[in-house]
């Protein structure tokens, strides 16, 4: 809209130049004389943008004058205001069990640093902090939430070789897999990403990221990327450190046993490449591809239709040891210690592979041009194969401390995130029409539903449990995602004990501005 509101203002200074121009014109010799004016006209009406009007480059320094070279400056920041009943067992400090609270937390702030001095070279740097709450997120996050580590999430360098081809490398977020899986956080639709679109954050990542390089571009409606990353080591302390933690031991002394669990969990010594990538069938508007970031809402500014497919492969990159591997307590003493006791064969470690895939459909529409109303939907299927029953839970800004059930990731609001299965998530909103709430404001309504079915997940019985999340609430732009508040409710699935599953509140306002 901004264009076109330049291509109107050029487009008036230049009939008015006409204008002023043929005033001055002498009449040609033997012309007829000047007719009297004509009556004036009444000016038309002034034309009303029927859409959303984007934030456009932002706060950008040109450094060439037809701004082909720049430097452009992003920054964000998103707050959570929010009432979360908690998983039982939960405790808010050390000794403090804690049913549920009202809380504050800082969901992300973050800064981008961007610049293009020439047209076939690309640098951004990215940083920031995420999920900082008053009882974790910190540097210490065993300890308080105080001083989170400001960190870089991208440092990259990309060239273009020509117009179907871009190479980069660095700390990227190239990623494949999904469509969600390469969102930006800056124009959700619903309050937040459910997270399974990063299905190894921060265990062979960091925060999704990878250090690599990748491989991207458009050739006619088909965009894709494809990289390979270094896999970061994990699990480098605490209980799966050592083939032991993934047995669980009975009895004591000399009638000690260790049995393997048979649930995988991330290698030790997992220094394989990770390889992914992602492509997407553009049927309608073609999106920006300059930055790995896609939209989630668009406001009525495009018509999109894209259908997407993507992957990710890590060799070795789980391990587990079977219910058959049992070790007595020679066995045990025998195992060894630390990492270094993997490579020891008669501990019956089994590696897996990582191996990820999705396929997604993206649709966002105009509905009434003149109303302002557009439509919004996005679908995804994902297939985990991460080893035999592997789940991991994680809670977004987790407002519990400690410990639950032995497992300090239950805790709060955490939900069960990844692992190996079956995954379904679909969402959609409606931006209702201008006015309806004044001038100022516009009121997007929306909800989203995951369905997702993990074989670790079994009940006493044997049945799998599967996991039910429901999102539903609105967003209020005030201008348009520059400043915007959402309001959203969530019926989070309690899985302390999987037998008994209940169902927890959580009501969340996120404020959020960026630049």
């Amino acid at each position: 809209m901004r264009t076109s509101r330049y291509a109107l203002a050029l487009s008036g200074l230049m009939l008015a130049a006409t204008a002023a121009t043929a005033q001055v014109q002498p009449p040609p010799a033997g012309s007829q004389p000047v007719p009297p004016p004509a009556e004036p006209v009444a000016p038309s009406a002034p034309v009303v943008a029927t859409e959303s009007v984007p934030y456009g480059p932002g706060m950008k320094v040109n450094i060439s004058a037809d701004g082909s070279k720049y430097l452009r400056f992003i920054t964000w920041h998103q707050v959570y205001a929010r009432y979360t009943e908690n998983n039982t067992g939960t405790t808010r400090a050390a000794g403090k069990p804690q049913d549920s609270q009202f809380d504050f937390a800082l969901r992300r702030s973050r800064a981008i640093i961007l610049a293009q001095l020439n047209p076939r070279f690309l640098v951004y740097t990215h940083f920031g902090i995420n999920n900082q709450t008053a009882v974790s997120g910190g540097v210490a996050p065993g300890v308080d939430g105080k001083k989170p580590q400001l960190f870089v999430h991208e440092a990259v360098v990309e060239f273009k070789v020509n117009k179907y081809l871009s190479l980069g490398t660095g700390m990227h977020y190239q990623n494949g897999l999904s469509r969600m899986t390469r969102s930006s956080t800056l124009n959700y639709l619903a309050m937040d990403a459910p997270v399974t679109n990063w299905p190894t954050i921060e265990a062979i990542d960091q925060f999704a990221r990878g250090i690599g390089a990748y491989a991207k571009g458009r050739v006619g409606k088909l965009d894709y990327a494809l990289s390979v990353n270094e896999s970061f080591l994990t699990n480098q302390t605490g209980g799966f450190s050592t083939p032991l933690g993934l047995g669980a031991t009975t009895g004591t002394g000399s009638t000690a046993t260790n049995r393997g669990t048979n649930t995988a969990q991330y290698s030790p010594q997992g220094t394989n490449h990770i390889y992914q990538g992602y492509f997407s069938y553009e049927l309608f508007d073609q999106e920006s591809n300059l930055l790995p970031f896609n939209v989630g809402t668009y406001l009525g500014t495009k018509r999109v239709l894209n259908f997407g497919g993507g992957f990710f492969y890590n060799q070795d990159g789980m391990v587990s040891r079977p219910t058959n591997n049992v070790l007595d307590a020679a066995g045990i003493s025998a195992a060894g210690t630390g990492i270094a006791a993997f490579n020891n064969a008669a501990n019956g470690v089994q590696k897996h592979d990582i191996g990820l895939w999705s396929l997604d459909a993206f649709y966002d529409t105009p509905v009434n041009k003149e109303a302002g109303t557009a439509f919004t939907f996005y679908g995804v299927y994902y297939n985990f194969d991460m080893g035999p029953n592997h789940v991991r839970f994680i809670g977004l800004a987790n407002p519990g401390y400690g410990i639950v059930s032995g497992d300090a990731s239950r805790r709060g609001n955490a939900v069960p995130q990844s692992g190996t299965g079956q995954v379904g998530y679909a969402q959609a909103g409606f931006l209702m029409p201008k006015n309806l709430l004044g001038p100022k404001l516009r009121v997007q309504p929306y909800a989203a539903y995951q369905l997702a079915g993990y074989e670790g997940l079994k009940t006493a019985s044997g049945d799998q449990k599967n996991v039910n999340i429901f999102d539903g609430g609105a967003n209020f732009y005030i201008d348009s995602h520059n400043a915007k508040f959402t309001i959203n409710y969530r019926a989070r699935p309690d899985f302390t004990n999987v037998n008994n599953v209940k169902y927890r509140p959580e009501i969340t306002m996120q404020t959020q501005v960026f630049l």
